[in-house]
Parts: C-alpha cells; sequence; structure tokens
C-alpha cells in the first residue's frame, strides 16, 4: 500500500503531464499542418474539415469529440471524463493560439511527417499514463485494450488508416503517404510504450479496472 501511494500520480504530475502531453501534440499538429500533411482520429477529421471549410480547428476538433465524452464517461467514469474534457479543452486553446507564437519557414514533408508523428504519439502517451485522453479514437482504443486485452496501437492505427482513406478527397496521393506514415509513427509510439502492467505508475487504475470487470463478469455468470 505505502509502494503504491508513493507511485501514484500527484496534482502537480498530473498538470505537468497535462501541459507537456498537450504542447507536444500542438506542436506535431502544427509540424504536420506547415508540412501540408493530416493526421488520422479525430485531429484528421478537424484537419480535413479545416481545410474544407476554414473552420477554426480547435473548434471543430473539441465538438467532435462530444460523442466520445460520453463514451468516456460511460467506460471509465466522471473522473477520467472530467480530465479529458480539461486536456481537450487545453489542446484546443493551443492549435489557436500556437500559429501566432510559432511558425515554420520549411520543413522536409518527410521530416515533419515522422516529427509530428511521433510528437503527438508522446503526447498521447502523457495523457493516458494520466487517466486522461483527448477524446476520440483513443478513448475507446484504450477501453478495449483494458478491458479485452486488444492492443490500444494497432486499433488505433487501423481507425486512422480509415481516415486517411477520406483524406484522398482534398490531398494529394504524395500528401496522403506521408500523412499514412505519420500515422504509423504515432501509433509505434503507443504499440511500443502503451502495453498492460508495464507503467508502475498506471498499475493502480488498471488494478480498478480489472476489479470492475471481474465483477461484471461475476453477476452476468
Amino acid at each position: 500500500m505505502d509502494d503504491e501511494r508513493q507511485l501514484a500520480h500527484s496534482l502537480y504530475d498530473d498538470v505537468l503531464a497535462f501541459l507537456i502531453g498537450t504542447l507536444f501534440i500542438a506542436l506535431g499538429l502544427a509540424m504536420l499542418k506547415a508540412a501540408g500533411l493530416g493526421i488520422g482520429g479525430t485531429a484528421g477529421i478537424a484537419f480535413l474539415t479545416n481545410n474544407a471549410t476554414g473552420l477554426d480547428f480547435g473548434s471543430v476538433f473539441f465538438v467532435i469529440n462530444v460523442p466520445f465524452f460520453i463514451f468516456a464517461y460511460l467506460a471509465f467514469g466522471p473522473l477520467y471524463l472530467l480530465r479529458s474534457v480539461i486536456a481537450t479543452a487545453l489542446l484546443s486553446v493551443e492549435t489557436t493560439l500556437l500559429p501566432s507564437l510559432l511558425t515554420f519557414g520549411h520543413i522536409e514533408p518527410i521530416l515533419g511527417a515522422a516529427m509530428g508523428g511521433l510528437l503527438i504519439g508522446m503526447g498521447m502517451l502523457s495523457l493516458i499514463r494520466h487517466q486522461a485522453g483527448i477524446g476520440g479514437f483513443a478513448t475507446a482504443a484504450v477501453y478495449l485494450q483494458e478491458r479485452y486485452g486488444w492492443r490500444a496501437g494497432k486499433l488505433l492505427m487501423a481507425a486512422d488508416l480509415c481516415v486517411m482513406a477520406a483524406a484522398f478527397l482534398l490531398l494529394q496521393p504524395s500528401q496522403v503517404a506521408l500523412s499514412v506514415f505519420a500515422v504509423i509513427c504515432l501509433n509505434i509510439v503507443l504499440a511500443f510504450y502503451h502495453k498492460p502492467g508495464r507503467y508502475a505508475g498506471f498499475a493502480r487504475f488498471e488494478r480498478n479496472r480489472s476489479a470492475k470487470a471481474a465483477l461484471v463478469r461475476s453477476r452476468r455468470a
């Protein structure tokens, strides 16, 4: 029990993780946009909507995630929902403000794809390990991994590739190919570093989820 208390994240830990994680994601998205590329997930849908209509990315991104917030509440409870709403709102503000604070003169597209995907993956990993997310497919993927043992990285890659298929409507084939490469880089981070039981600071949350799942199964039996 004492070890659990020492490993549990403090409020200070969570605040830093939220700031660092969302800034990584915002920077990764900015690099992809500067390179003329897209990304998967609800961020990719918001990207495509922004390109097609000119609507603000941050606002569209937040609205698209509302159904996933409802799912987060049902699957993980009010605390995870609150954390995810805070993280998503923070990211929406950062993506709106960042263009006025940082611009890129030139980014080689292949480097932009790799760096953008890796930064977004590390940012998402930071949030996931602090019991939060930015809504979207990641919330469902984390639930399926915790509930059924399915690998979150592989699930996200499949969903992201579906979004990339829609990108052919707005992007050139070469841009779509590099966007897929960015998605692969993102999901490599999650597939390698987000495995059940690997992260000690997340252990108590995983144990609570497993206990609840076992209780549900026993009641059904």
